[in-house]
C-alpha cells in the first residue's frame, strides 16, 4: 500500500510542526525551502531549496506529489491557477487563498457575507484617506493590503496631519483604510475544512498580542460568553464554507462587548496559525494534524481540549544565544510544561519557539500562565525570573 505525498511550500516553524504528524501518520512530507538553514530543513528528509515565486520551481516541487499546500500564503495566485490547470492538486485553493492574501478582497467578503466587519475602505491617495477618517471617526488604521503580518505594514492614523505624513505608503495601489476598532481583547476562531467539506472548530481563544505579536494565547478564552462563542466559531466556519477553504483556518477577532454580535473579524490565515500552537499539547488533535488531514480529504480528528484549560507562551530571540544550556533548567523548573523549538538561530524580536501547559481547572489560569512565562523567559533570557539567575 502506498501513503500519499505532501509538498508544503515554505520552510518555515510551521512546515516543521507538520513533521512530526506526517509521521506518525506514514505521509511522506518534502518541503520547498527558502534557504538551506531554513526551520524545517533538519525536521524534513526532502527539502529542496528554491523560489517559491518561480514557476519552473514550484513545477518542480509538484511533481511526484499527492497535494501541495503552504507554510505561507506569499506564492503568487497565477503561478497556482497554472499549476493546477496543469493538474496539480493545491490545497487550500487559490481563489480560496487570496483572501488571506488580499486585506482588500477580504473585507470585501465580509461584507458580502453580513459577518461582524469594521467600517473600512479602499484609499488610494492622502485626500481618500482624510475623507474616510473624517466619516468614520478619527484614529484609524491603515494596512497595506499584501505581505504584512506580525503588525508589519500596520499604521495608526491620528488624523488629517498624520495621514498627510503617511503619503509614503501610497504607491499607486489602493490601501485599507479601517475604523479602529474599540475592543476589549483579541480573540482567535480556528476551524479546518476538507474539500469534501467536512469542518470543525476548535474552542474560541484569547490572543495576547505584544508589539503587534502574539505572545500567549489562553484556551478556551476565559469569561467569553457562551452566544458569543459559538457565534464566532459559526462565522469562522462559515468563511471557511463559503470561500471554499481547506485544511486549516485562523479567524483573528477583536471581542467588542455590548457591541453587536460582541466581535468583529480582524484578518484571516488559511494556514496553522500561531493562535493554535497550543493544540499541539492541548487538544485531541494539533492542528498541524488537522491540516495534513484536511489536505489530504480525510476524516477530520477531534478538535476536544485536554484539560479545562491551556496556555501557550511564544519565546522570542532575547539575551541567552545559547539556548539548549538552559534547557536544564528551564525543564526542571516546571516539569509539565512542553517546550516547542523551531531550530531557528537567536535574533532579537525572531519567534524561536512556544511552551504550552495543560491545566485541570479553569481557575488555575493565571498559575499556567506563571508556568509557561517562567520557562520562556529561561530560555530566552538565561535567567529564572524566580530565582534572579
Amino acid at each position: 500500500m502506498t501513503f500519499p505525498v505532501i509538498g508544503v511550500v515554505g520552510g518555515g516553524q510551521l512546515a516543521r510542526m507538520m513533521a512530526p504528524c506526517a509521521i506518525a501518520l506514514n505521509f511522506e512530507l518534502r518541503v520547498l525551502a527558502e534557504a538551506e538553514d531554513v526551520s524545517a530543513v533538519a525536521a524534513v528528509a526532502n527539502a529542496p531549496v528554491g523560489d517559491y515565486k518561480d514557476l519552473d520551481t514550484l513545477r518542480r516541487f509538484a511533481q511526484g506529489l499527492d497535494v501541495m499546500t503552504f507554510d505561507h500564503e506569499h506564492v503568487p495566485t497565477a503561478h497556482l491557477q497554472t499549476l493546477i490547470a496543469e493538474g496539480v492538486n493545491v490545497q487550500p485553493h487559490p481563489d480560496a487563498l487570496i483572501h488571506a492574501q488580499d486585506k482588500l478582497v477580504m473585507r470585501s467578503v465580509v461584507e458580502k457575507l453580513g459577518l461582524p466587519n469594521p467600517a473600512w475602505a479602499a484609499v488610494s491617495t492622502v485626500e481618500e484617506l482624510v475623507e474616510f477618517g473624517d466619516k468614520a471617526g478619527w484614529p484609524v488604521v491603515l494596512k497595506t493590503p499584501r505581505g504584512g503580518y506580525d503588525g508589519k505594514g500596520v499604521r495608526i492614523i491620528d488624523g488629517p496631519e498624520a495621514a498627510a505624513e503617511a503619503a509614503g505608503w501610497f504607491t499607486g495601489t489602493p490601501l485599507l483604510a479601517e475604523d479602529k476598532v474599540d475592543f476589549s481583547r483579541e480573540l482567535s476562531a480556528l476551524v479546518a475544512r476538507t474539500p469534501s467539506g467536512e469542518a470543525k472548530a476548535w474552542p474560541v481563544v484569547h490572543t495576547i498580542q505584544v508589539d503587534g505579536v502574539c505572545d500567549e494565547v489562553i484556551a478556551p478564552a476565559p469569561e467569553l460568553p457562551a452566544e458569543v462563542a459559538e457565534a464566532a466559531s459559526q462565522a469562522a466556519l462559515r468563511l471557511a464554507e463559503e470561500l471554499g477553504v481547506t485544511g486549516v483556518m485562523a479567524a483573528e477577532l477583536f471581542e467588542t462587548p455590548g457591541q453587536g454580535a460582541g466581535f468583529v473579524i480582524n484578518e484571516l490565515a488559511m494556514r496553522p496559525h500561531n493562535t493554535g500552537h497550543w493544540t499541539m499539547d492541548g487538544c485531541v488533535t494539533s492542528q498541524f494534524e488537522q491540516h495534513l488531514r484536511a489536505v489530504l480529504d480525510l476524516p477530520l480528528g477531534g478538535t476536544e481540549p485536554l484539560g479545562d484549560v491551556v496556555v501557550m507562551k511564544n519565546y522570542l530571540g532575547g539575551a541567552n544565544t545559547d539556548l539548549f544550556s538552559m534547557y536544564p533548567q528551564a525543564l526542571a523548573a516546571e516539569p509539565d510544561v512542553k517546550v516547542h523549538g523551531y531550530g531557528k538561530s537567536v535574533r532579537p524580536g525572531r519567534k524561536i519557539g512556544h511552551v504550552n501547559v495543560v491545566g485541570r481547572k479553569a481557575s488555575a489560569v493565571d498559575e499556567l500562565r506563571r508556568k509557561a512565562s517562567r520557562v520562556a523567559a529561561i530560555i530566552r533570557d538565561g535567567i529564572d525570573p524566580q530565582e534572579g539567575n
